[in-house]
């Protein structure tokens, strides 16, 4: 086979690759895994129920979030946003803590979209009722289980994690 061919070849793989990729993530499938480590003790906040990683076990990650619209479903879970609370670091929308009081929310990571939705309001519905809370975190679904994630496992790619006030 001619050089020219191989390379054609080649570039047809990578735009077959690239092409698969990017649907791939657009519909927010899992992206890899990354494996448990287990947490030095009191590393581990629990509160909220917070999970902490296993040893060895296996989490999916995703770099993705399925496509908002007015309807989109999602996972609402607790997390506290107050220093000392399970959300651990300040907020990194505007590096503060903030009262377990106030309605606010950390995004999974594709719907968090690189700080593109800090300090934004969105509307949360359900069981007949909205509130609004405006998001001041991303809930990161591409990496989790070391020290900087407080030894919790990665976001699921639909989680909406809020105030006790939401």
């Amino acid at each position: 086979m001619n050089t020219f061919k191989k390379g054609a070849i080649l570039l047809l793989l990578f735009i077959l690759s690239a092409q698969l990729l990017e649907a791939r993530l657009k519909s927010g499938k899992p992206s890899g895994k990354v494996k448990g480590k287990k947490p030095p003790p009191g590393q581990c906040n629990q509160e909220n129920d917070s999970d902490c990683c296993q040893e060895g076990k296996l989490y999916t990650t995703y770099k993705c979030s399925p496509r908002v619209s007015r309807s989109t479903k999602a996972v609402l879970t607790i997390n506290s946003f107050e220093k000392g609370g399970d959300g651990g670091t300040p907020s990194e929308c505007d590096n503060q803590y903030h009262s377990d009081d106030t309605p606010v929310v950390a995004l999974s990571t594709g719907w968090y979209s690189g700080e593109s939705r800090c300090l934004k309001n969105i509307t949360i519905s359900g069981n007949g009722q909205s509130v609004m809370a405006m998001v001041v975190d991303g809930c990161d679904s591409t990496m989790g289980c070391d020290k900087d994630h407080d030894y919790q496992p990665p976001c699921h790619n639909n989680i909406v994690d809020a105030s006790k006030a939401v």
